[in-house]
């Protein structure tokens, strides 16, 4: 397989879209919110888990060479060095 090399902000981009358009209705439950989806943008796979560490380290497993990209659900960012996290869950 050919590697691509794409920026960062490319790689938010696609790995956003993707959870938008496909993930986000299947982990955004009451249980989950909070936690961390790690996503592999370019398989489409992804992990949840509270911090996102586990996920992480699960999909590296799974594809050595993947760019990922969390999100912590239900929030407008994935952490807050002092200031607010603000939900926008529904």
């Amino acid at each position: 397989m050919q590697t691509i090399l794409l920026s960062r902000a490319e790689v938010a981009r696609r790995a956003r879209q993707l959870y938008e358009n496909t993930i986000r209705q299947q982990v955004e439950i009451d249980e989950n919110i909070g936690k961390m989806v790690i996503i592999d943008f370019e398989s489409g796979d992804y992990e949840v888990d509270e911090t996102g560490l586990k996920a992480a380290h699960n999909l590296g497993v799974k594809h050595p060479n993947a760019r990922l990209f969390g999100i912590r659900i239900g929030y407008n960012v994935a952490v807050s060095f002092g200031g607010v996290m603000e939900r926008v869950y529904k």
